[in-house]
């Protein structure tokens, strides 16, 4: 997998973090403070979206009073202590991220969610040296299927899309590393378990969590 690959790019929640199930939580909560149900159909339509792009969303959708400014402090905050303390690493991160830090690829986040929560969910898993760039989808133009984010962290990187590896565990993410020219790995998370079968279609690999791949890429 990692043959001819000169940089890893990683998404965030439920690809680098098993956090996507908390977000559904979040928005319940959130939407309770005004007397509005979650919908059912809700986190499809907001799948891949960035933090801002979901802002605006949920703003126009239930006609929110909040501003897009303040909707995304409030997100922040009710997710920050989340990420502090109940979210964990996927399986075997570290192992994998060593051997890539031991190979000279260069490591890349490429994230839908805030700067703010980015930076939090690095420190707290104290990861911040492995990587040399955070993008998130509010420093591009849009956000996935969309390759935009995707193509400005190889760009920062310095290597060619065709050279870049993404691992995604989402249809949009799967679809925009796709879109950007690049060789994408599915993640397997147990929020997007029922879409396996599209993801395994989608990808161009597949795996059950990082451990086994750590083992695999150590000959063991």
């Amino acid at each position: 997998m990692l043959e001819n690959i000169d940089a890893v790019i990683f998404d965030l929640d439920g690809s680098l973090v098993d956090s996507m199930w908390m977000w559904e939580q979040i928005d319940v909560e959130y939407l309770g403070r005004f007397g509005i149900s979650l919908p059912g159909n809700l986190q499809s339509e907001i799948e891949g979206m960035s933090f801002s792009e979901t802002a605006a969303y949920f703003k126009n959708r239930f006609a929110l009073p909040d501003s897009i400014v303040q909707i995304k402090e409030d997100w922040n905050a009710m997710a920050w202590d989340k990420y502090s303390h109940e979210v964990p690493l996927k399986k075997g991160v570290k192992a994998f991220l060593d051997i890539c830090r031991e190979r000279g690829i260069a490591l890349g986040i490429a994230t839908s969610n805030s700067r703010e929560l980015a930076a939090n969910i690095l420190s707290v898993h104290k990861l911040e040296d492995y990587f040399s760039c955070v993008m998130t989808g509010c420093d591009v133009a849009k956000g996935k299927p969309a390759p935009d984010i995707y193509l400005a962290v190889a760009e920062d990187l310095k290597v060619e899309p065709k050279h870049c590896l993404v691992f995604e565990d989402i249809i949009p993410g799967i679809l925009a590393g796709k879109a950007a020219g690049m060789k994408v790995c599915a993640v397997e998370d147990e929020y997007s378990i029922a879409q396996k079968e599209e993801k395994l279609l989608a990808a161009d690999y597949y795996i059950e969590d990082f451990e086994h791949l750590a083992d695999e890429c150590r000959g063991k």
